[in-house]
């Protein structure tokens, strides 16, 4: 049953999975606003999908936005678009997302990442389905879906003052929970062989199975990333892999590991022993901030307000170091 059903991506059989697949038609059959919340990486949009693709609105657009690229002096146009001449480079009129939704479903990813201006925004528009575009001199009507996803707490949000109650109230009409990977038992391996047969129709090349210590490691793994961090981990060592089957090992023991960090530390201080006292600590300060970027990038699957809440640092602080170091969160999310 369960291998046959792969609406949208959303591929297993465990009983939670199945479980989430069976809200996911109940609550598709109401055109009421959802929160959809999960662990980074585990499906949410595919979750958003399968409602939008199972419902009423299934003909019409799907629309995803995520919140936390959105810039404060833009959540107004990017959400409700603008007039011709509503600002200095405004030359043309442009369409809003809701506007583009219109009849459908507008998807909002990581709706936790909202600032206090833009949930003010949005809180207006859930309240009666109406808005005005920038420099726009009457209100529009919109007939839009809103389906919202956060990664976080937002309970604990609204008490911290960090997101609206009312706005959270609105967006949680219904709930859908979608289940973190190393919960769903033997979900893991049923994916992580599509994903190598995926891998294998993309780069036209032999299909390949899971060797049996492969299979005992996936199991072992904690998944902090979820689905998409094992779907790059498998596509990564199937593209590698030299065998009949994909085999990957627990890594060397915390000893030699250790060995190497050393000999890292050894070059860097000998990389640095000719610079005078300050050049050699600003150079030190400088790998331990890219080291640690990279390190708070990979436990976050890229998500750039999961890890600035990691290192207890505000979103756009930690955005300007990704910048000066060159790091692309992208990277590190899924294909």
């Amino acid at each position: 049953m369960a291998r046959q059903s792969q609406l949208n991506g959303l591929i297993g059989e465990s009983g939670v999975f199945l479980d989430m697949l069976a809200a996911i038609a109940k609550i598709a059959g109401y055109d009421a606003t959802v929160l959809i919340t999960g662990e980074t990486g585990s499906g949410k949009e595919l979750a958003a999908r399968a409602i939008h693709y199972q419902g009423k609105r299934s003909n019409k657009p799907f629309i995803p936005v995520n919140c936390g690229a959105l810039p404060d002096h833009l959540i107004e146009n990017e959400l409700f678009g603008h007039a011709k001449g509503a600002y200095t480079d405004a030359r043309d009129s442009q369409t809003g997302l809701i506007a583009q939704a219109e009849g459908g479903t507008l998807f909002l990813d990581e709706v936790d990442a909202l600032s206090p201006k833009a949930q003010v925004s949005l809180l207006r528009f859930l309240q009666d389905g109406h808005y005005r575009p920038l420099g726009g001199n009457r209100m529009e009507a919109a007939d839009v879906r809103i389906l919202a996803a956060s990664n976080d707490d937002l309970p604990s949000l609204v008490k911290q003052d960090r997101f609206r109650a009312d706005l959270h109230y609105r967006l949680n009409v219904m709930e859908l929970v979608v289940p973190p990977l190393r919960d769903r038992g033997d979900d893991v391996a049923l994916l992580a062989r599509h994903f190598i047969a995926e891998a294998a129709c993309r780069y036209n090349m032999t299909r390949l199975d899971l060797h049996p210590e492969t299979l005992l490691w996936l199991n072992r793994q904690p998944w902090l990333g979820n689905v998409r961090e094992l779907q790059n981990r498998i596509q990564r060592e199937f593209l590698m892999c030299d065998g009949p089957n994909v085999l990957i090992r627990d890594p060397q023991p915390d000893s030699e590991r250790r060995k190497k960090m050393d000999r890292r530390q050894d070059l860097l201080l000998t990389q640095t022993s000719t610079l005078n006292f300050n050049e050699a600590k600003q150079a030190t300060l400088q790998a331990f901030e890219r080291n640690h970027l990279i390190r708070l990038m990979r436990e976050s699957a890229g998500n750039v307000s999961h890890a600035a809440r990691l290192a207890g640092k505000e979103r756009r602080a930690l955005g300007k170091l990704l910048k000066k170091y060159c790091i692309e969160p992208a990277v590190f999310r899924g294909a």
